[in-house]
Parts: C-alpha cells; sequence; structure tokens
C-alpha cells in the first residue's frame, strides 16, 4: 500500500513538472493589420482576461483584408498540446469560421505556412473552443483567415511543455 501511495505521489509531482500554464501570457502578439481603434490591440488576446465584449477593450481586432492573420510569439519552442480560443460574443461570430491554427518555428508568410494543428469550423458567440494539437513543437501559434475578411480573437491560450 505505501509503494502505491509513493508511486501515486511520484506522479502527481512529475504531471505538475510538466504542467506550465498558459503559455501565451508570456509571448509577444501581433496581427496582420489593426482595425480602426484604440482597443483592437494584438496583446489582448493574451491578456487573460475571457471576456468576449468586445467593446469592453479585451479582444483583438483586424481590418477586413484577404488573409487576416494573429500571431503569438511565445519566445521560444514547445510541445504544444492545447490551444484554446474564446470567440467574440457581442457580434458576429461566424466570422472565425474557417480560420486555421498554424504552429511552427518559421517566419516565412508570416508563419501562416507553418504547419497546421486545427481548422476552427465554428466557435459560438463567446464561447470556447478547445483544440488539441498532438504535441506539435513550435514557437510560433498563428490564427489565419483564408479568406477576405476581419479576424477577432478575445482570447487565445497555449498549453504545452518543454
Amino acid at each position: 500500500m505505501m509503494f502505491l501511495l509513493v508511486t501515486l505521489l511520484g506522479l502527481a509531482a512529475s504531471i505538475d513538472a510538466n504542467n506550465i500554464g498558459n503559455l501565451a501570457l508570456h509571448g509577444r502578439a501581433t496581427q496582420s493589420s489593426q482595425y480602426d481603434n484604440s482597443y483592437a490591440h494584438a496583446s489582448n488576446a493574451i491578456d487573460g482576461n475571457r471576456n468576449s465584449n468586445y467593446f469592453d477593450g479585451s479582444c483583438t481586432h483586424t481590418k477586413a483584408q484577404a488573409y487576416s492573420w494573429w500571431r503569438v510569439d511565445l519566445l521560444k519552442q514547445y510541445k504544444i498540446n492545447t490551444v484554446i480560443i474564446v470567440n467574440r460574443g457581442d457580434c458576429c461570430p461566424e466570422r472565425l469560421n474557417g480560420a486555421e491554427i498554424r504552429i511552427g518555428d518559421s517566419l516565412y508568410s508570416n508563419g501562416n505556412n507553418n504547419p497546421r494543428c486545427a481548422v476552427i469550423y465554428s466557435i459560438p458567440a463567446g464561447s470556447t473552443g478547445t483544440f488539441n494539437c498532438y504535441g506539435m513543437r513550435g514557437r510560433y501559434v498563428n490564427v489565419v483567415l483564408p479568406r477576405y475578411d476581419y479576424l477577432t480573437l478575445c482570447e487565445l491560450e497555449v498549453y504545452g511543455s518543454e
């Protein structure tokens, strides 16, 4: 019985050691353009605030353009297991439909040609989508819309290990 307890405690400690929290919180965000106001900054998507009302100042927003994109630089390469995205709640949730999550180490084409983790088929207004990236390795996490449209993210979280 004591052996089992020690084994379980050791397993719990190793799981905690691998869990380094939301990697995006310490990253640097950028986007293809900024919508014409002062509260549409790329960094809003990694501020730790899941508020989905754009006018409360915690969401990003690009101009309408072909291949709008948003990117977080995690500052070094990680093994990425999960990406969580909070969609805008007060308007236009369909704008995120069809967006691609891409992960890798290249900035060629602004990182939009890195390997694809997932396609966002739909996230309801104000809701959260969770995407499994199965340990893909990369420094950059991009969200790109492969069409002409606005791109808005209210939060993006990245979970993984070194």
